[in-house]
């Protein structure tokens, strides 16, 4: 499909969750990453989502696809969080210049302003980052400017109102989350297309939740289609929109890349039947109440106790779908006490995560059950 004046095939790759290397989660797999890349584009696909605020992924793109491969033969696009750590607008643009640099793309296709909504928004407003990055767009630096988006439809509704040079906007958006009151994927989807803006897309599988689903909603995509993946019924759901640039899957490996090839390669779009299944797979899923935890961890660069947030909420969402506390405990302290954070136990309650958490998710209050729930 054509967007913007870009030819782009439905299925991008996110890199926010690069493999690593075995026995450390601070070092990315360079040499699967390639695999990974060599992949990707050998089945026509182009488009590749990084950030500022994701640790090594700019890096690492530079060296699996930037430095191996024709700049003319992908799409790059990064982000740039004014939120994070910026006192001033020198700050801010030292994001933008620091992604130049450690991704070594000579300039970007598409560029955004990350995580857009509720006390993040003013930043790029007081650093006056929207004339700048225009201004960087006319000198040829970024190809393609817009933003992304974690909050109320209300909201998008303003800034897209305010800001109509925005070229798309990146919505996070699943089947879980379409109706779902705090994230509004349909309401917020619905907005964009009214501004006329295309679609780059989140989460679509949830932060890689619904690719291992309750067991009763895995029987009703298994018993439809039993060679398919769950998570491909979460991509295709995504994909099936209209005005959609990209469906963004942040692949962790060789595997889910191989997998998510598979069905985009040739995608269309879904069948009644299929829209159906999906629907009774949601219906089920929304009995069983879990955290809406996707690990971006940004709740993780603001909290001053380090405690280990995500972890911590994965750690009780096995143990409340699974019922498996032996199992869950030991996430508690693999994935918290060994990589060096603190237990929920020890947070002090001053609400800066949830400030910046995209779910909408009670911080606080949902670390007091892993407490109760873990024996502190």
């Amino acid at each position: 499909m054509s967007y913007l004046g870009e030819e782009i095939r439905k299925l991008g790759f996110g890199l926010m969750r690069l493999p690593r290397v075995a026995g450390s989660e601070d070092v990315i797999d360079i040499e699967q990453t390639k695999q990974m890349v060599d992949e990707f584009l050998a089945a026509g696909f182009t488009y590749f989502d990084t950030a500022w605020a994701y640790a090594g992924s700019e890096e690492a793109i530079r060296k699996a696809l930037v430095e191996r491969y024709p700049r003319e033969k992908f799409q790059l696009a990064t982000k740039n969080a004014a939120w994070i750590n910026c006192k001033t607008r020198d700050d801010a643009i030292a994001q933008y210049t620091a992604s130049l640099e450690r991704s070594g793309a000579g300039y970007f296709d598409f560029y955004l302003l990350h995580n857009l909504g509720g006390p993040r928004t003013h930043f790029f407003e007081d650093f006056g980052l929207w004339d700048y990055f225009l201004n960087e767009r006319e000198k040829g630096n970024i190809k393609h400017f817009g933003f992304s988006f974690h909050s109320t439809a209300e909201e998008l509704e303003a800034i897209l109102t305010k800001h109509p040079e925005a070229e798309f906007v990146q919505l996070q958006i699943n089947y879980y989350d379409w109706d779902n009151n705090a994230i509004q994927s349909r309401k917020c989807y619905e907005v964009a297309r009214k501004h006329g803006k295309p679609v780059v897309i989140m989460e679509p599988v949830k932060g890689g939740n619904l690719a291992t689903p309750p067991e009763s909603v895995a029987k009703i995509f298994k018993d439809a289609e039993p060679e398919s993946s769950c998570a491909s019924w979460a991509v295709r759901f995504a994909a099936d929109l209209e005005g959609v640039i990209t469906v963004l899957s942040g692949m962790s490996s060789i595997e889910q890349m191989k997998d998510n090839l598979s069905y985009m390669k040739d995608f269309t779009h879904l069948t009644p039947a299929q829209k159906e299944i999906i629907r009774k797979a949601t219906e089920e899923l929304s009995r069983i109440p879990t955290i809406p935890c996707t690990t971006c961890n940004y709740c993780a660069k603001v909290c001053p106790m380090n405690i280990g947030i995500s972890p911590s909420f994965h750690a009780l969402n096995v143990y409340t779908l699974y019922k498996n506390y032996a199992l869950a405990a030991n996430r508690i302290y693999f994935d918290v006490v060994m990589q060096g954070h603190k237990k929920a136990n020890e947070c002090i309650k001053c609400g800066k995560c949830e400030a910046a958490c995209p779910q909408h998710i009670e911080i606080r209050k949902e670390l007091e059950r892993v407490a109760e729930t873990f024996n502190k």
